[in-house]
């Protein structure tokens, strides 16, 4: 080629590379004022004393997360958090898997069994949390009514200090399994029928062999999908806590963003508040990271 066509095939590079960028900027705008802008403004707040409503505020530096590590409080909504997902996301994602197995494999009433078990998904959480709180009331809900009849003491479900996460745990359950279930169930519909078949040449006719040499690793991306974004879900929980608990029964079940939400708009120190909202992205980063990278290194992909 001579250095005029050279020339030219670069300076068209040029003009697609300009078109992409053009195209791509609403995108990156958007992402920018959305997601990054805000994040970096909660990151600037996070490093001054600001309250609420104040008409000066001082540039403290670290002094907020300096305290924040001193904060008994913050330290028992960190425990309390990661005890609440480590009830949550295993259990949502194995029973998201084994009712999308069971649904699954019928073939008349499948359609009827997905809308049962997805109806949850589109219920309002706060509106749902106040039946929720009827059903395990201590005194007159219908399943303390049938522990007492069965001789047994009833529990406070939302006032034993003990029990209040499981509890809280149990409703965010009943919700997302029906979205893990369809999640689940979109993964085992691409899964294709010749690896079952081979299988069964090659021995693996039972249940149980299909499903660990043939569904488990072929559902491997979809379970990292469910896996990371029931974490996030899970780290995400303030509604119920709102308005089943408001954090206690002494403090048992004050999570981090109950916190923020006591430390911003209860107590007004915006700024302390904005450094445990950094602290709970972090938490959720990094957690996403670990989870998609440990569980990545054993999916395989099509």
């Amino acid at each position: 080629m001579t250095g005029a066509s050279l020339e030219g095939v670069a300076r068209q590079e040029l003009t697609q590379a300009r078109y992409g960028y053009a195209f791509a900027l609403p995108a990156m705008l958007l992402i920018f004022g959305i997601i990054l802008g805000p994040s970096l403004v909660v990151i600037g707040i996070s490093l001054t004393d600001y309250e609420l409503g104040a008409l000066d505020w001082r540039w403290v530096g670290l002094g907020n997360y300096q305290e924040m590590l001193g904060d008994r409080t913050f330290w028992r909504s960190i425990s309390n958090t990661f005890t609440y997902v480590a009830i949550l996301v295993p259990s949502a994602v194995l029973l998201g898997l084994a009712v999308a197995i069971m649904v699954h494999a019928r073939t008349r009433t499948k359609r009827i069994y997905e809308v049962i078990y997805f109806l949850p998904v589109t219920t309002t959480l706060v509106a749902m949390a106040i039946v929720w709180n009827f059903v395990l009331h201590s005194k007159i809900g219908p399943v303390n009514a049938v522990i007492v009849a069965l001789g047994f003491e009833p529990i406070g479900f939302f006032s034993d200090r003990d029990v209040v996460l499981f509890s809280l745990a149990l409703i965010a359950l009943w919700q997302l399994i029906g979205f893990n279930m369809i999640l689940f169930i979109a993964g085992l519909s691409a899964i294709p029928q010749d690896l079952y078949d081979a299988a069964a040449v090659d021995g693996a006719d039972g249940w149980v062999d299909r499903f660990l040499r043939v569904t488990w690793p072929m559902l491997g991306p979809t379970t990292m999908f469910v896996v990371v974004t029931t974490t996030i879900t899970a780290f995400k929980v303030f509604d119920t806590v709102a308005v089943l608990t408001n954090g206690g029964p002494r403090g048992a079940s004050e999570v981090l963003l109950f916190s923020i939400y006591l430390e911003g708009f209860e107590y007004f120190r915006i700024g302390y508040a904005s450094a445990l909202t950094v602290a709970f992205l972090t938490f959720i980063l990094l957690f996403s990271v670990v989870q998609a990278w440990v569980i990545d290194r054993n999916v395989h992909y099509r």
